[in-house]
């Protein structure tokens, strides 16, 4: 399968990947300007931007691209890079000291390609139908969910912004097909304003997603919470339901509201995260005290044992360098 054929597929498919392309390149290097692949959630890599080194390095800020959703410049270098040029500003250029065996240098664009995020809009009521409209508008791929009875209108509705529309007893079974990934990034808005409330959150509740509201006075949500502790959800997941959802703007036409709850699900998924994954913990990584990188201890193919201590390296020619005299390279990085 052609490389940009693959790219087609994954994007048809919803799978959330990176494309690395090196861009620049100066000897000696394996790389070439043009090489590239394909970097998945979960590590695994199709195609090539380099050796060892190189691969891990990009491997590492190709996952943290997808997952917070922000495009790179990586620069490896094989010098040192000094306290204010470790990146810029904005994170978009961040340069990587590199002294493998090879003393060339390469640029990598990282880009991500992450999936619409999806937002489920229960109700065919008019704040349903602006929430579906404004969400459309700000890029997420809107589902709507109404009752059997409901189905009619929705498909005469031509100015309807659904990219689906699906039944209420349907709303299971689409749910299920969804992986854990998809669902973190998934928010879902019951607003069928006491139609079908209880049975909408009770189908949304045991999906994990990474944020539910519900339109209503606090007084019927209550009421609503209550129906549901009686069916057998827990208070502690009933508690992850957004009421009054929507930040307090002052809304009062249906298209305010829907304007609030979109600002309050771009707050919630700001400081939650919920959408992106940082920095990886400090406790999973290790410097290499030859050349300086960060290995993730984990994934360490390259190590050594001295003195009741285990130290890592990105590549045997670190490994190497170290195991000549342990004394010397600890002296040399401040760690003798």
């Amino acid at each position: 399968m052609q490389f940009f054929e693959r790219v087609a597929e994954l994007e048809n498919e919803r799978i959330p990947f990176a494309l690395a392309i090196v861009v620049s390149r100066r000897s000696p290097v394996s790389s070439h300007v043009g090489d590239r692949a394909l970097v998945f959630e979960d590590g695994r890599m199709e195609g090539f931007v380099g050796g060892s080194c190189s691969r891990d390095i990009v491997r590492r800020h190709a996952v943290d691209a997808i997952r917070n959703g922000t495009p790179r410049m990586l620069h490896i270098r094989p010098e040192p890079a000094s306290q204010d040029r470790t990146s810029d500003d904005e994170g978009e250029h961040i340069f990587i000291p590199m002294s493998c065996a090879s003393e060339g240098s390469t640029d990598v664009y990282v880009e991500p390609h992450v999936p619409a995020r999806r937002l489920i809009v229960a109700g065919f009521t008019p704040v349903a139908q602006a929430l579906a409209h404004a969400g459309a508008a700000l890029g997420y791929s809107i589902i709507r969910v109404v009752d059997e009875s409901e189905g009619t209108d929705l498909e005469a509705d031509a100015a309807t912004s659904a990219t689906a529309a699906i039944m209420l007893d349907g709303l299971r079974t689409t749910l299920n097909a969804l992986c854990d990934s998809e669902r973190a990034r998934t928010s879902a808005v019951v607003a069928s304003q006491g139609h079908y409330d209880e049975a909408a959150l009770d189908v949304l509740l045991e999906a994990n997603l990474g944020f539910i509201g519900l339109v209503a006075s606090r007084k019927r949500a209550a009421r609503v919470f209550g129906v549901l502790e009686q069916q057998g959800c827990s208070r502690e997941r009933i508690a992850t339901v957004r009421n009054p959802v929507g930040l307090d703007l002052g809304a009062r036409t249906p298209q305010d509201v829907a304007v609030s709850i979109l600002a309050e699900m771009v707050v919630h998924a700001a400081r939650s995260g919920s959408d992106a994954l940082s920095v990886p913990d400090a406790s999973t990584m290790a410097l290499d005290p030859i050349c300086g990188m960060e290995v993730e201890i984990a994934g360490a193919r390259h190590r050594f044992e001295l003195n009741g201590g285990t130290y890592y390296f990105c590549c045997a020619g670190c490994r190497s360098a170290f195991a000549a005299d342990p004394a010397a390279a600890l002296a040399a990085s401040g760690n003798a």
